[in-house]
């Protein structure tokens, strides 16, 4: 399920602010992992009731922070963050992650093949 972005205009953050921290919160509490796409400028900006401009302006400083990353016509997705073998672990579990939805495999099917992988007894 995509996660929800809101605006509080009685607010005096501006709201590309607004949408900055609710992004990098999402990230920090686990409800967006990396690989999780984001929402298009355009949709996110209609569903906001804002302009296109106000969202550019939010992803702009949240991909050059390493919040994001844009590839190209593929769209925006969460980047994988901290250190770079933290990120190599995130994006290896990113992509186990989609294989093994890809396969059906139930997520605590999939839990279970890593813990054993991992050599973690139950």
């Amino acid at each position: 399920m995509p996660h929800t972005f809101t605006l509080d205009a009685s607010v005096s953050t501006p709201p590309f602010e607004q949408l900055r921290v609710q992004v990098i919160d999402a990230v920090r509490d686990g409800s967006l992992v990396p690989g999780d796409k984001m929402p298009t400028v355009r949709n996110l900006a209609a569903e906001l009731g804002i302009a296109a401009n106000t969202v550019a302006r939010a992803y702009r400083e949240l991909e050059r922070d390493d919040v994001i990353e844009t590839r190209g016509r593929n769209g925006t997705f969460v980047s994988a963050v901290g250190d770079p073998t933290h990120q190599q672990a995130q994006l290896a579990a990113v992509a186990y992650a989609d294989r093994v939805k890809s396969l059906g495999i139930p997520a605590d099917d999939a839990l279970s093949i890593v813990t054993a992988a991992l050599g973690i007894r139950a």
